[in-house]
C-alpha cells in the first residue's frame, strides 16, 4: 500500500483528471468507438475514464460503466481498470483527501467512534476474493423487457479485497443489545433535495458475521476512485447495491431501516422463485439479497464460426456463497451434458473457472452451460421473470456454426 504522500499525489492527479472529465459530457468527450450488445437497442459507446481502460458506457451523470465481456476470458480476477462502475446519485466525490478522511460509527453503540484511514489500516487486515455483481446485471436480456438500465452481462467483477472486518469496528464501538440493523452511507449524494440519499442496511447478525468488510484494497492496490476510494463496504455473496462506496458513516439502529433504497427500491418477489408471471406484479416483496447461481462461456461468442473438430470451451461460474460443485456443458441444445473440469478454487464467493474440450461436427450447434452449487441448486433452463429485471440466472446459450 502507498504511504500518505504518494497516495495524495497519485489520487490527487487521478481526481483532477476525473473532475476535468466530468465537467462536460464524457460520453462525447471520450467516446472511442461503439459496441452493440445482443438485444434490442443495444448500441453503446466505448468510453475512457481515468484509471479505467475503455468501458461500455451506459450513462455519464453519474458514470455507469459495464465491463466488456471478453475481459472475463482473461482469468478469474477482474483487473481494477476493467471493473464495472455503478452509481445511483450524480454528486460523486472528486476531492477526497485520504489524510483527513474519517469513518464515523454512531447510533446504538457504547462508544461512538471517528476513525481515520490510518486508524483503519492499523487494525488487523483480512483478504477475501469475492464477486461484486450489479442487481440489474443482464437486465437487457429480459423478455418482456423491463424498465431500468439495459445491461449486458458485464456489470460484475471478481477481485481480491483487503480491509478490516466490519465486526472488528462494530465491536470496538460496542454494539448495544437493542441493535437490530446497521445502516451505511457514503460521500456520494443527490443533486436535488427531492432525491433520497443512498443509504443501505444489513441485519445486525449479518453485519457482525466476520465476512462483511470495510475494504481499502483491491487486487493489491488502493481502490480506484470510481470503485469507492478510499473505503467501501464489501458484502460477499450479496448484490452490489449493498457494497456502499466512499463509505464514511455507519449507524447502528434499534429498528428496521425504512429508507427508500431498502423499503421501496431493490425489492424482489417474496416467494420461492423470487419471480412472477411476465407482465404481472408480485403480491409481496423483500429486499434483494444473495446472488443466484450463474455460469458463462467466455471464449466463444454467439454467432461465432468455429473450425469443425476439437475445440476447448472455457468460462466462469459463481453463486452467493455456497461455492460451485460442478459445471456441465451441452453442445446439442441441452439434450446431453458433459462435466467440465473446474479450475482453481479461490474461495466460495469467487468466480470459478472451468474448461472442457468438445468435438464439434460440421453444422450449427447450441452450446449451453449450467452450474450447480454445493447446496445442489442448479441454474434453471427457462428464464424467470420479475418486474425489476433482477436475478437473471437462466442457463445461457451460445449459438455457433462449425465448418
Amino acid at each position: 500500500m502507498l504511504d500518505r504522500r504518494e497516495m495524495l499525489k497519485r489520487v490527487g492527479s487521478g481526481l483532477a483528471a476525473l473532475g476535468a472529465a466530468t465537467s462536460f459530457d464524457p460520453i462525447k468527450a471520450f467516446a472511442l468507438d461503439s459496441v452493440t450488445l445482443p438485444f434490442d437497442n443495444g448500441e453503446r459507446p466505448l468510453v475512457k475514464y481515468p484509471q479505467k481502460r475503455p468501458m461500455i458506457g451506459l450513462t455519464s451523470r453519474p458514470p455507469q460503466l459495464e465491463t466488456p465481456f471478453a475481459i472475463f476470458n482473461d482469468g478469474a480476477i477482474t483487473p481494477n481498470n476493467a471493473f464495472f462502475v455503478r452509481y445511483h446519485l450524480a454528486d460523486i466525490p472528486l476531492s477526497i483527501d485520504p489524510g483527513i478522511f474519517t469513518l464515523e460509527i454512531k447510533g446504538s453503540v457504547e462508544r461512538p467512534l471517528k476513525l481515520s484511514l490510518k486508524d483503519i489500516r492499523k487494525l488487523p487486515a483480512v483478504e477475501i476474493t469475492a464477486v461484486n455483481q450489479c442487481s440489474g446485471n443482464s437486465r437487457g436480456f429480459f423478455s418482456p423487457r423491463v424498465a431500468g438500465g439495459q445491461l449486458g452481462h458485464g456489470a460484475m467483477g471478481n477481485a481480491r479485497w483487503r480491509g478490516v472486518p466490519l465486526k472488528t469496528v462494530l465491536d470496538k464501538a460496542g454494539v448495544k443489545a437493542s441493535a437490530k440493523q446497521v445502516t451505511f452511507n457514503g460521500l456520494d449524494g443527490p443533486v436535488s433535495d427531492k432525491t433520497p440519499d443512498f443509504v443501505k442496511a444489513l441485519d445486525i447478525d449479518h453485519a457482525r458475521d466476520g465476512e462483511v468488510m470495510l475494504a481499502y484494497g483491491m487486487n493489491g492496490d488502493d481502490l480506484p476512485v470510481l470503485n469507492g476510494f478510499p473505503l467501501r463496504l464489501v458484502v460477499p455473496g450479496y448484490y452490489g447495491t449493498y457494497w456502499v462506496k466512499h463509505l464514511n458513516e455507519i449507524t447502528v439502529i434499534d429498528s428496521v431501516f425504512d429508507g427508500y433504497w431498502m423499503k421501496t427500491a431493490y425489492r424482489i418477489p417474496d416467494n420461492d422463485c423470487n419471480c412472477v408471471d411476465p407482465g404481472t406484479a408480485p403480491k409481496a416483496t423483500i429486499p434483494i439479497n444473495r446472488f443466484t447461481v450463474r455460469s458463462f462461456i467466455t471464449n466463444v461468442t454467439d454467432g461465432a464460426k468455429l473450425k469443425a473438430g476439437t475445440t476447448t470451451l472455457k468460462g466462469i461460474a459463481f453463486d452467493g456463497g455456497k461455492g460451485i460443485k460442478e459445471v456441465a456443458v451441452s453442445i446439442d441444445g441441452g439434450k446431453t451434458w458433459m462435466p467440465a473440469k473446474l479450475g482453481k478454487d479461490l474461495g466460495k464467493y469467487s468466480f470459478r473457472e472451468w474448461k472442457l474440450p468438445v468435438k464439434l461436427a460440421a453444422g450449427p450447434h447450441e452450446i449451453k452451460v449450467r452450474a450447480t452449487n454445493n447446496a445442489g441448486v442448479a441454474q434453471p433452463m427457462e428464464a424467470l421473470w420479475n418486474p425489476a429485471g433482477y436475478l437473471r440466472n437462466v442457463v445461457e446459450t451460445v449459438r455457433v456454426t462449425a465448418t
